[in-house]
């Protein structure tokens, strides 16, 4: 009997995407004035709609085994992004693409925060047996 449906595994490799792009985006607004510093970007989503369409298996001989978790180390990368300038310094953080990249991001957080407490209040309403 499986007791915990893949997608509480989902929500909490996207909220350690949201997390990891959320202090990435700050790092970023921090040097808004450094010179030749170029902004960072987290990559996530791709990999996790891979993740999701494959629906990886382990191959399990006994009922007991436990099912396969994915790794999300290999899911989340921080790339840099070297192909604009918007400075003469060098620089290319944009200020305004950055704070609505914030903004952004607090709203795909939150949404993942809503669907797992959903996740957890079913969990509850079970345990409770319907009540």
């Amino acid at each position: 009997m499986k007791l915990f449906s893949n997608s509480i595994n989902f929500l909490e490799q996207g909220l350690d995407y949201s997390s990891l792009r959320q202090k990435v985006i700050s790092q970023n607004i921090a040097n808004v004035d450094t010179p030749n510093y170029k902004a960072k970007d987290v990559s996530f989503r791709t990999e996790f709609d891979q993740a999701l369409q494959s629906q990886m298996q382990a191959k399990k001989t006994d009922p007991k085994h436990l099912d396969f978790k994915y790794g999300q180390s290999s899911m989340i990368s921080i790339e840099e992004k070297n192909n604009t300038s918007y400075n003469e310094n060098g620089n290319n953080v944009d200020i305004d693409n950055e704070m609505s990249l914030m903004a952004q991001n607090q709203i795909y957080n939150q949404a993942l925060v809503d669907q797992l407490n959903n996740e957890f209040n079913s969990l509850k309403m079970v345990i409770r047996g319907g009540k």
